[in-house]
């Protein structure tokens, strides 16, 4: 009986019955797409790692598909939902699984750390999300700038933003985002999911990353805010040399600009993108030494 309700939430006629009884309809502000390919969801949860010694932060159930999949697995599964009209919904399809705790609240609002301690004590924990894409890259730097106590967040985003966000520095597809991810973790697309396995379908194609966290940052910096107001001015004017672009950004001469550069090895007319991550932390590193001489 347990296996038709969960497969019959990937059915496009159930998804309606369901809704239409609790009287629910679409938002699009809240980027609401739900999954009804029935291959998604197991693939996620298997990958995401959750077994019987993890416990799984999910972000946005929906309807709880993917939740029920991550429940099978998991030793526990809390899941933030920011609207209201999904939690009779979801009172519902997650009926039978006493290991799940809907958590009704704004993730970008929530204290996480207070929620993981009380949620997962003595648990592995990991993030298990299909990510509304307008809140996409909000929700991924809160989760790896807050330095929670967290493996690894496997993701559902839009292919293009997938493809953003693993881009390696030093390579054109790369963005302030890109380079702030690979401080903190390492990204990789696992795979693709095409526009017609969600209700309503969307205009674009998915993916599905996963970010491992690194243990200890992957270059050694003087200053983490001074590094990420540098990549956000570097990247902020795209046309612009690094020169420039980060002496308008950051309000700084760029003879002093001109100068770190030097220092760092980093040519004077280079892009933004065309800098590794150690070009930026070299870059970085040498702009604070610059601070220090001056103050």
């Amino acid at each position: 009986m347990t296996e038709k309700k969960e497969s019959r939430l990937s059915d496009i006629s159930t998804i309606r019955e369901i809704l239409g009884r609790h009287g629910f309809t679409f938002s699009r502000a809240l980027g609401q797409n739900f999954l009804i390919n029935p291959s998604v969801c197991p693939r996620m949860a298997e990958l995401c790692g959750a077994d019987e010694d993890t416990g799984v932060l999910e972000i946005g159930p929906g309807i709880g598909v993917l939740t029920q999949e991550l429940a099978k697995r998991a030793k526990k599964v809390a899941a933030v939902e920011l609207d209201q009209r999904l939690l009779p919904v979801l009172a519902e399809t997650l009926a039978e699984y006493p290991n799940c705790r809907v958590i009704q609240g704004d993730v970008m609002k929530l204290d996480l750390h207070q929620l993981i301690a009380e949620e997962f004590p003595g648990m592995k924990v990991a993030v298990c999300a299909n990510l509304p894409y307008y809140i996409t890259s909000p929700v991924i730097m809160k989760l790896l700038e807050e330095k929670l106590p967290i493996a690894a967040l496997t993701v559902m985003v839009q292919k293009e933003a997938a493809e953003r966000i693993c881009a390696q520095p030093g390579t054109r597809a790369c963005g302030a985002v890109s380079a702030a991810v690979q401080y903190y973790a390492q990204p990789e697309i696992l795979f693709q999911v095409s526009r017609g396995s969600f209700m309503p379908a969307p205009n674009v194609d998915s993916a599905v990353i996963q970010l491992k966290v690194r243990e200890t940052p992957p270059v050694a910096l003087k200053s983490e805010k001074g590094f990420f107001q540098l990549i956000k001015a570097a990247f902020g004017q795209r046309r612009k040399t690094a020169l420039n672009a980060v002496s308008a950004g950051l309000g700084l001469p760029k003879a002093q600009v001109a100068g770190a550069m030097e220092q760092a090895g980093v040519p004077q007319n280079a892009r933004a993108e065309q800098m590794t991550l150690d070009m930026l932390a070299a870059f970085s590193n040498a702009l604070a030494d610059s601070k220090e001489k001056e103050a």
